[in-house]
């Protein structure tokens, strides 16, 4: 049996902090861990913007309210999911994530989580567990999954490592520089043509 494991943003769904940061106006909230790789010190940055400018939970699910899954995305992520089981682990919050899992059919997520206060001050985020896209993907291999994953970024690279295959998907240079010995995929046919490449290349558990 199979797992296909994917990232969200930036595989599935735009960058919510980009979206953010585009209806604001505030430039340092465009960064993301292409930017940042270290994610506990990039959620710390972002909090620290939302309390400088008065943001809240409120204007981020304003955001979140007028977006879509990427072109082409619920439509790649349905055929997957006809051969292959699939989970989205990402190091977004369900607070952020429910509205966008409902546009895909509500695939099973792993992700992170938010403390907001009552008046939708963001005041702290809690990380289910470090590195916990390695560590599913590992679990999964554990209970004798073969397993295929996908993401965008350096925040991905390692659960790339722990799975059987792993591939990315519309990268930066810097991290097709860093990690050469994955493939590359720009466009959701050549994921789909990675993914069972990848699925045939590996003996089944």
């Amino acid at each position: 049996m199979a797992i296909v494991c994917l990232d969200l943003e930036g595989v599935l769904i735009p960058e919510i902090w980009i979206g953010l940061a585009e209806l604001t106006g505030i430039d340092s909230l465009r960064a993301t861990t292409r930017d940042v790789p270290d994610y506990n010190e990039l959620m710390r940055q972002r909090l620290a913007i939302l309390d400088e400018h008065g943001l809240g939970m409120e204007d981020i699910q304003r955001v979140i309210a007028d977006m879509r899954p990427m072109d082409g995305a619920y439509d790649f992520l349905m055929d997957i999911r006809s051969r292959h089981q699939v989970v989205i682990l990402s190091d977004t919050f369900y607070q952020f994530a429910q509205p966008l899992m409902a546009q895909l059919d509500w695939p099973a997520l792993f992700c992170h989580e938010l403390r907001v206060e009552a008046d939708g001050r963001i005041s702290n985020f809690h990380i289910r567990l470090e590195d916990h896209k390695r560590r599913a993907v590992a679990a999964f291999r554990q209970l004798n999954f073969t397993t295929v994953a996908a993401g965008d970024s350096y925040n991905d690279t390692s659960m790339l490592s722990e799975a059987d295959r792993g591939i990315l998907f519309r990268p930066p240079q810097r991290v097709i520089d860093d990690f050469p010995h994955f493939p590359v995929a720009n466009d959701y046919p050549a994921l789909t043509d990675a993914v069972e490449t990848a699925m045939a290349s590996v003996s089944p558990r």
